[in-house]
């Protein structure tokens, strides 16, 4: 199997703006080979023709280097709003928006996104229950984020 750090350091190479970085490289055993997937996001969003040009170029590179045995399926797309913020790039490009937040001890908080740095996010969430729950910045480190999921407002 292709090492999927070589993978990551070519994508990363190729990436043509400052302004999109890569979330995740995975590579796994398929029904018909090895199985690529590069997740691309970017500060102002990604296009199908930034992801189609990632492709073609990491294509060709995999091929030239020779990665894979056999047959292989390359995908680049971007993350979809079910995966999970994974860097610190993608927290501060959804400063501003809502986010459920899973810790490590189990518990969910949900709230706007108002920082994000190195060590930790911070939301304005509710805090307490009822007519007694204020709004309140709440600090997260990192290192206890479990899961963090943007949530879609339809409004």
């Amino acid at each position: 199997m292709a090492d999927q750090q070589k993978i990551r350091e070519i994508a990363e190479s190729l990436l043509e703006s400052d302004a999109h970085f890569l979330v995740d490289v995975k590579v796994s055993a398929g029904r018909s080979g090895q199985k690529v997937l590069v997740l691309l996001d970017g500060d102002e969003g990604v296009s199908i023709d930034d992801c189609a040009a990632l492709s073609r170029a990491l294509g060709e590179q995999i091929e030239e280097l020779d990665l894979f045995d056999g047959a292989y399926t390359l995908e680049v797309s971007t993350p979809g709003i079910s995966h999970p913020l994974e860097t610190v790039r993608q927290y501060r490009k959804n400063i501003g928006r809502t986010l459920r937040v899973n810790l490590t001890e189990g518990k969910d908080v949900k709230g706007v996104l108002k920082e994000a740095d190195e060590d930790r996010i911070v939301l304005m969430a509710k805090v307490g229950k009822g007519k007694k729950a204020n709004e309140e910045e709440v600090e997260i480190p990192l290192s206890q984020i479990n899961k963090s999921i943007v949530q879609v407002s339809f409004k």
